[in-house]
């Protein structure tokens, strides 16, 4: 295993960067139904500040729901202090693409009652009570920004990335309690439990938003970027088990000049194989959690983690990756529930790719302009794929790689989750 020292805190020059804009949990999408809940998808509208609720069996839209009712209050207190006032206008700018983002994930409570919503413009995470669409709680963050949440399976613990802080909080999701937290590199992102609840595999990704997005510009001003890392964390004490940079992990792999930022990962179920999606690359990345890796020690042993696949799929986009969406190429990873079969999004490309695991070989669906997360539907025989830019969720069989439904959503829909809603409060939305 590798370890690298805990990332330092966020200085004032990243504050002059953001302002400038800078010159799967086994069984993935999975919900453990309790009695009288109703199966949904829920869709975040980013731009919005909304979050729209899909019947997950018909597919047909059942609500919207306004996760920023306490707008008013929020931006009064924005306005108010100069620091977040900076970092709200920074966020419009260099991540929102000229918009501000009031929606990224989201997870209900296993009883259908509430909803956690992660703000990334107002730098928290809320509690919305389903019934009433109040705020029940409000964590705000330590830093200026959150992004991307991950929920245990047994549905009481809510980690959310805190994006300038350098660190993930673990909440209790009923009360919005924090009961913990765990370092991370530069702009923590994704977080997924394992079945058991005792591991999260995270990854930070480092500085999207600056322009050194050529490996001639990255390998001189690397740091920049920030520190990028891959980790295995316990949930016991919250200590970090594993840790890697997996820009050198594919340079010892034989992949040279390729980033470190892992983005959204697929774990397969027996844990131990990861999928991966790496800054600039269309494609993928297999990654041995538990390969012995003689070829390199550390401390006189043989590391342990390895890159077993690297495989590339059809670039058609001409954009110059100055002009990727936040470095991404693809942005969207999920894993049927068997691990047979990997849905990606095809950000730049406006495709979603259905991937047979085990021969590489894929299907090509056509799904529009920026599709941005891919995930599991309840049932785990469909991915849901979100196609930002044309304000649309597009499902796909996993057995036949064929569209199944569009579903029009809200504005620049983001992060897809599967979730419940109790039965009594499904009914006085019709």
């Amino acid at each position: 295993m590798r370890r690298t020292s805990a990332p330092l805190a966020v200085t004032l020059a990243l504050i002059a960067v953001l302002v400038t804009g800078g010159t799967a949990v086994a069984g993935p999408g999975a919900v453990d139904r309790p009695p009288a809940a109703r199966d949904v998808m829920f869709v975040g509208n980013n731009w919005d500040g909304t979050a729209t609720v899909v019947d997950a069996r018909t597919h047909r839209t059942v609500r919207t729901i306004d996760t920023i009712p306490d707008r008013a209050q929020r931006m009064a207190e924005i306005v108010g202090r100069p620091d977040k006032l900076a970092f709200y206008l920074a966020i419009q700018a260099a991540i929102g693409e000229g918009r501000a983002q009031y929606t990224d994930d989201m997870f209900t409570t296993h009883d259908g009652r509430l909803l956690a919503v992660s703000r990334p413009s107002f730098a928290d995470v809320v509690g919305i009570d389903l019934a009433t669409g109040k705020i029940r709680w409000r964590f705000p963050m330590e830093g200026y920004r959150s992004d991307h949440m991950g929920v245990s399976p047994d549905g009481s613990r809510l980690l959310v990335s805190d994006s300038t802080a350098n660190k993930v909080h673990e909440l209790d999701i009923r009360t919005g309690r924090k009961t913990g937290e765990f370092a991370s590199g530069d702009t923590p992102h994704e977080n997924n439990y394992t079945a058991d609840g005792e591991r999260v595999f995270h990854a930070s990704i480092g500085r999207v938003y600056t322009p050194t997005d050529r490996p001639v510009l990255r390998q001189p001003y690397d740091t920049l970027k920030g520190e990028r890392v891959f980790q295995i964390v316990r949930t016991d004490d919250m200590s970090i088990e594993s840790r890697w940079d997996m820009g050198k992990e594919l340079e010892e792999a034989g992949y040279p000049g390729m980033a470190s930022a892992v983005r959204p990962m697929a774990v397969a179920p027996d844990e131990r194989f990861v999928y991966l999606q790496v800054s600039f690359f269309h494609g993928w990345i297999e990654f041995d959690t538990q390969a012995a890796d003689p070829a390199v020690t550390y401390e006189g042993e043989p590391t342990v983690g390895k890159v077993t696949r690297v495989v590339e799929l059809p670039k058609r986009t001409t954009e110059p990756r100055e002009r990727y969406v936040l470095d991404s190429a693809h942005h969207g990873l999920a894993i049927n529930p068997a691990g047979t079969t990997l849905c990606a999004a095809g950000t730049m490309d406006g495709y979603a790719a259905v991937i047979d695991r085990e021969t590489e070989e894929f299907d090509l669906v056509e799904v529009g302009d920026k599709p941005y997360w891919s995930t599991n539907g309840v049932f785990g025989d469909e991915c849901w794929v979100s196609v930002s830019g044309q304000d649309e969720v597009v499902v796909i069989d996993y057995a036949t790689a064929r569209e199944i439904a569009r579903i029009p959503v809200g504005d620049h829909p983001q992060r897809v989750r599967a979730g419940v809603v109790a039965e009594r409060i499904f009914r006085t939305w019709h």
